[in-house]
């Protein structure tokens, strides 16, 4: 732990991370939400989103404490430990989803900048792209520091937003959850849709440095799970304003903006949205530029500064050309579910197996690098 870590630091700064990793291939256009929760109706969909974020909390607290004992602060370091020489296949589902992620961030920029300006779409894909970028000549202070600013903006926004929601259609929303039952398959959805979001995960052990004692680290993992989830709760709960329309939209986001009919309101909620897909750009991009510096740093060499925003910028244009290819609809209904069951396997069963019997039975965790 650094010497000069803060309770907030120690406590609240991975949740806040996490949820800066998570929100921009979770929520923050609404429609994850919808792909995932809205087929089990109002109330189901709550319900899945309560196992998600219980999920997520188990997975955390587990994989916090490992990070703190083994001292591997970068996801390479942590899956020598987990997975041994097989290390390498969560590097690849790893760099996969984050395409995936990044793809859907590019297609909600494109669609924001058209949206807000009339600009062709790829505009606002280049901007995500340039701003995500130049945050990555940052070291890990400033990009901390960075991310909690914009996830404190984020949760204002989302506060406003719902309670104008009750107040202009308090009454569809309470209509829709009495009348629309509970649906099958909410477990699953729940189960699903933090599948793959705890690949995200490792993108925040830069953040364990500042733990000192396991209490620290499960009490952090513990409560990341609801700091993540809370304002995709609130932006669900809004949602249900227009359960039977919702459906069909690729930005349920403009929709209800749109809605409340007060255009600058809509500028400031989505420019919370765009300031979501820069966080999850730096957070998913951050943990990648950490574990190649780590390989530098074993060939006793420092890498490159510029090669950090090199790198970002070589893997989003990739993301890009997949989002314009395919469309965000199409990313979020088939990219995310294939990647779910990966992730479960090779991460998650692991974790919850031989990561907790590594805890249990040992103090001291052998990080020797592997050949």
């Amino acid at each position: 732990m650094t010497s000069r870590a803060s309770w907030f630091q120690r406590y609240l700064l991975p949740g806040f991370v996490f949820q800066a990793a998570v929100i921009a291939g979770g929520y923050a256009t609404g429609r994850e939400l919808v792909e995932f929760f809205l087929p089990a109706g109002p109330w189901g969909g709550l319900l899945g989103m309560t196992v998600s974020m219980l999920v997520w909390s188990g997975v955390l607290m587990v994989s916090f404490e490992l990070a703190r004992v083994a001292r591997a602060w970068d996801y390479r370091a942590f899956f020598k430990v987990l997975l041994g020489r097989g290390w390498f296949a969560f590097e690849i589902g790893y760099v996969l989803l984050m395409l995936v992620i990044l793809a859907v961030m590019g297609a909600a920029a494109g669609e924001i900048a058209f949206s807000l300006f009339g600009l062709p779409k790829v505009a606002g894909s280049l901007a995500m792209i340039a701003a995500t970028g130049a945050l990555l000549f940052c070291g890990s202070a400033a990009i901390e520091k960075f991310l909690v600013a914009s996830v404190g903006y984020l949760y204002l926004v989302y506060v406003v937003f719902v309670i104008w929601a009750v107040v202009a259609f308090g009454d569809r929303i309470g209509t829709n959850f009495a009348s629309v039952p509970v649906e099958a398959g909410w477990f699953k959805a729940g189960v699903t849709y933090a599948g793959y979001n705890v690949a995200t995960i490792p993108a925040v052990l830069f953040c364990v440095r500042h733990f000192g004692r396991r209490r620290e680290a499960l009490a952090a993992g513990a409560l990341a799970g609801p700091l993540g989830m809370l304002p995709g709760v609130v932006f669900y709960i809004a949602m249900m304003g227009y359960y039977r329309e919702i459906g069909a939209e690729a930005l349920p986001s403009a929709f209800l903006l749109a809605k409340l009919q007060a255009p600058w309101f809509e500028w400031v909620f989505q420019i919370a949205v765009m300031l979501t897909l820069v966080d999850t750009g730096v957070a998913l991009l951050h943990a990648l530029n950490e574990r190649v510096a780590n390989t530098w740093a074993e060939r006793q060499r420092p890498m490159p500064r510029a090669l950090r925003p090199a790198l970002a910028v070589g893997v989003m244009l990739i993301a890009v050309y997949a989002a314009t290819a395919v469309g965000l609809v199409d990313l979020i209904a088939k990219g995310y579910g294939t990647l779910t069951w990966y992730f479960l396997a090779i991460y998650v069963l692991p974790l919850m197996t031989w990561g907790v019997w590594l805890l249990w039975r040992r103090r001291s965790i052998d990080v020797t690098p592997l050949p």
